[in-house]
């Protein structure tokens, strides 16, 4: 089990993954404040969650999708199992895309002449996660500080 957890925390020690790590965290929070908070003219946590399951999306799913945008970027912005949230990361755009953003096209609604938004935004994010998914969470995270104290447990 330690093994394990080494494995998942192992990471490059460089600033590239603090970069990548700060764009995931700056960009995405945001939507996670309006989801769960209501804050930047969101919903909320209770409008949100009408909201995804009117669409069809079952209730636990909403729920982790509200998670994940919320504390999943404060995990990564802290570098904190990074690669298990880019990992996630990566599952949702990759599920948005499929599920929602694929019929409208490439590009997003610039000129709001297609019926919704396509996917750029989300193929952009998905590249940066697998950015963190390749280099884990880089210098100044609080993975590479774990590591090292369970490689001195040894």
């Amino acid at each position: 089990m330690k093994a394990l957890l080494q494995q998942t925390l192992a990471t490059e020690i460089n600033i590239t993954s603090v970069v990548l790590r700060l764009t995931l965290a700056i960009v995405l929070w945001p939507h996670g404040a309006q989801l769960l908070l209501g804050s930047f003219g969101g919903h909320g946590f209770q409008g949100s969650m009408g909201y995804f399951t009117s669409t069809g999306l079952p209730w636990i799913v909403a729920f982790l999708v509200i998670f994940l945008l919320f504390f999943g970027t404060i995990f990564i912005l802290l570098g904190l199992g990074t690669r298990l949230f880019a990992i996630a990361f990566v599952l949702l755009f990759l599920g948005m895309i499929v599920n929602v953003h694929l019929p409208n096209g490439f590009f997003m609604n610039w000129f709001g002449n297609q019926k919704g938004e396509g996917f750029e935004y989300h193929l952009l994010l998905i590249g940066v996660a697998t950015g963190l998914i390749i280099s884990g969470g880089g210098k100044f995270s609080l993975d590479l500080l774990i590591h090292r104290s369970l490689k001195k447990g040894n």
